[in-house]
């Protein structure tokens, strides 16, 4: 077995340990002991597949603390009474594991640059929600987004619903995996039966999950529902098919930071592949427009000059640089007269000062592996 599949099944155990926990703490005792248990269920996967590994005897300990909570837990859950509105078993409300939201508050407009992104989401997204009858061949309804983390991708994929005047619901990958095991497929279900009911009122629906290859990813083990929650999500996306559904608004949309990690099938899913770059020059001047018109900066500020100063950032790299630089100047109001009065302008030095202590989040080698990926597998 590869050192790979180890560190994911390590990463597996270790997040719904966090959950138990904080569970357990919160006094969710029915969800700590499924997160117990799921936990349990990968510490004893990594016994079996990796007997020599030197971290064995600690997750033994672990296994036999997660057993005596679980027991602990089920004689509470005996004595604590379930209020008559809160269901304790697996027929939990469609809409407690995602957020919707009607048209959200951001649009293109809010998105600085990305124009290529922007082109090939209005072609596949906007365009057929506008006018579907001019499209008789169907319509893309899988857009994946992959790039550097801090590039905007979350960000775009909530643009693209307020531009189409639709619905957004927003997943996180892990979100889906249920706390009941044996359930996350159905929750996949549910949510495309969610997004399938909304759309029917005409309106676009984008199902947003970020994160995607921690959920759709290749790896040599699998853990318990991994698979068939896959292989749902695949037929649910087969279903949306445009050519079956002709006038269905419901569009998926993925990203991820690890575009290699995913299943050659999912890929195939995704008919539109878009690449989400660090920023370019023009780019980075408007990101540095964009957050500082509501600051004050001096003269001295040249954001041509500063967006050279920040190639190789990311866009939240960017944003940063800009708070941080505004709050030297907080720092010095508050340090010189108590904070009364309005902070100084903000000067070129401050934005010079601040690059010295800040690199970028995101070396070159790991862009030129997106790039490779990229062009292997681009679909604009």
């Amino acid at each position: 077995m590869s050192s790979t599949s180890l560190t994911y099944l390590e990463a597996l155990a270790r997040n719904y340990a966090v959950r138990a926990v904080m569970s357990d703490k919160e006094g969710n005792y029915a969800d700590a002991i499924s997160y117990y248990k799921r936990a349990i269920e990968v510490l004893e996967k990594i016994l079996q597949l990796y007997p020599d590994h030197s971290l064995n005897s600690m997750y033994k300990q672990w296994i036999g603390e997660y057993r005596r909570r679980i027991t602990e837990l089920d004689g509470l859950l005996g004595r604590v009474r379930v209020p008559a509105n809160k269901v304790s078993d697996s027929s939990e409300d469609v809409d407690s594991f995602f957020e919707i939201l009607e048209k959200p508050g951001i649009s293109f407009s809010d998105v600085a640059d990305m124009e290529s992104a922007k082109e090939a989401i209005r072609e596949s997204i906007i365009f057929p929600s506008r006018r579907p009858d001019v499209f008789p061949l169907g319509w893309p309804k899988g857009i994946l987004l992959f790039g550097p983390p801090g590039c905007g991708k979350t960000y775009i994929a909530a643009a693209i619903a307020g531009e189409v005047d639709g619905y957004f619901i927003n997943i996180d990958a892990a979100d889906i995996m249920s706390k009941w095991l044996g359930e996350a497929e159905k929750r996949v279900s549910k949510l495309f039966t969610k997004a399938r009911e909304l759309a029917k009122a005409g309106k676009p629906v984008i199902i947003f999950i970020d994160e995607v290859d921690s959920l759709f990813g290749t790896f040599e083990t699998e853990i318990g529902g991994e698979v068939r929650v896959r292989n749902q999500f695949l037929k649910e996306m087969d279903g949306l098919d445009s050519k079956i559904n002709p006038k269905q608004l419901v569009f998926v949309v993925a990203a991820t930071n690890k575009p290699w990690r995913l299943d050659e099938a999912f890929i195939r899913r995704f008919q539109k592949r878009i690449y989400v770059p660090l920023p370019p020059k023009e780019a980075r001047i408007a990101i540095l427009k964009m957050y500082s018109r509501s600051l004050k900066l001096d003269l001295s500020v040249d954001l041509e000059k500063l967006s050279d100063m920040l190639d190789g950032y990311t866009s939240s790299d960017i944003v940063e640089i800009v708070a941080a630089a505004h709050m030297r100047t907080v720092r010095e109001l508050f340090e010189s007269v108590g904070g009364k009065g309005e902070p100084r302008p903000i000067k070129m030095e401050d934005f010079v000062e601040v690059i010295k202590h800040r690199k970028p989040s995101i070396n070159r080698e790991m862009i030129k592996v997106f790039e490779m990926w990229h062009e292997k597998y681009k679909a604009l």
